[in-house]
């Protein structure tokens, strides 16, 4: 008896240990994988990385607060490298590998439309932090949406806050060539500047990757009188060196950019020579004039890195995360199919970038655009400024 009594409970004990095991396996399986991938590494990653602390700081408050749908957010991050080769591998791993059921990532068109497509192939969604092309979803239909404003929004808002507010009435128009972002903001401003009234006084272009500005500098002054505002179109990597180049050579004016000047290498690289300069972003990420969503946002990434936010790029990938979350519990489901159509159906969800709301037939969220004028080395708020008229895409 006592033997038939043992085996039964080892026979109980060993199912139950199975069971227990079974459990816990299925418990990792049910959590909604995501694949994010972000230039951890290289040029974008002023920008990148913390587009992706953002994103991992949102999925953690999410996990904490119970998951969404009952389970947890699981983030498959990969580094892009800044690299088109890395991020389509890393593209074809979450599909095929990971089974992500949806991916975000980046801040630039470029790197963008490296994985984009291949999620589209599969049938699952690319929603990107910060690629600003408005261009990007007609590259990418039906699967690619945007949790920021385009770039024609925000060149615009940069060319109607030069004309109407500083009276700026001529510009020089410097652009990258080399770059998907550059290419379109450029164009962007030059087309309300100039339907605005304003001229385009001189015109040039420089590559992706160079170091020496002094050609496009000694055209410039070669016009005699300077233009009232100087418009580069800059990537992050290089904007801190040319603003350095052009304010050490004597230029003194305004000088205007995007969202690509949102970055610490702006100051750090051009030091006082950053003073004076303005350029378009998606919140200004400060304790205190900040709104309030951007004040508890600061105050949590603090208090997750040890570090405020580096700059609008954190709180868009906080965005992002927290707009995927939404459109999954709407969803009510984790099927790829679901998430696309309740992400579509998004309507005044608030952000720390802003309200976002997917207009029919857009997969651009309608938002405002904050103008940064940097000031004694700090990045201050000049204006929050809606467009007037917006260039076509």
């Amino acid at each position: 008896m006592k033997t038939r009594s043992f085996l039964t409970t080892l026979a109980f004990t060993t199912l139950l240990v199975i069971a227990l095991v079974a459990l816990t396996t299925a418990a990792v399986a049910e959590s909604i994988k995501i694949g994010a991938i972000y230039n951890l590494t290289g040029g974008m990653a002023s920008l990148d990385v913390p587009a992706s602390n953002g994103a991992k700081l949102a999925a953690k408050e999410i996990n904490a607060a119970g998951g969404v749908l009952g389970r947890e957010l699981e983030l498959v991050m990969y580094d892009g490298k800044t690299d088109a080769a890395t991020i389509g591998n890393a593209a074809t791993q979450l599909v095929e590998s990971d089974k992500a059921v949806i991916m975000i990532g980046f801040t630039d068109s470029d790197m963008t439309l490296a994985a984009a497509p291949i999620a589209a192939k599969a049938g699952i969604v690319f929603l990107t932090s910060g690629a600003t092309s408005p261009r990007l979803p007609e590259q990418v239909p039906d699967y690619l949406y945007m949790a920021c404003f385009g770039d024609n929004v925000q060149a615009a808002a940069g060319a109607e806050y030069a004309y109407n507010t500083l009276n700026a009435r001529t510009s020089y128009l410097l652009i990258d060539k080399g770059m998907e972002y550059t290419l379109g903001l450029g164009k962007y401003f030059k087309e309300r500047f100039m339907e605005l009234g304003g001229k385009i006084v001189l015109e040039d272009t420089y590559q992706t990757g160079d170091t020496d500005y002094s050609a496009q500098i000694t055209k410039l002054k070669r016009l005699g009188t300077m233009p009232d505002i100087l418009f580069i179109s800059a990537g992050p990597d290089e904007v801190g060196v040319i603003v350095k180049q052009f304010r050490e050579s004597g230029i003194e004016k305004p000088i205007f950019g995007g969202d690509g000047d949102d970055t610490p290498l702006l100051v750090q690289i051009a030091g006082k020579g950053a003073d004076n300069t303005y350029f378009s972003t998606h919140s200004l990420m400060d304790a205190q004039l900040g709104t309030d969503a951007v004040k508890k946002f600061i105050a949590a990434y603090q208090a997750e890195y040890n570090a405020p936010p580096e700059n609008a790029f954190a709180g868009l990938g906080y965005d992002t995360v927290k707009l995927l979350a939404d459109a999954i519990g709407r969803a009510g489901s984790d099927d790829p199919d679901a998430i696309r159509k309740a992400l579509q159906e998004t309507k005044n969800l608030p952000g720390v970038t802003g309200v976002i709301t997917y207009q029919p037939g857009s997969r651009i969220p309608q938002k405002g655009v904050t103008m940064i004028h940097v000031k004694d080395g700090k990045f201050t708020l000049a204006a929050e400024v809606v467009p007037e008229k917006v260039p076509a895409p």
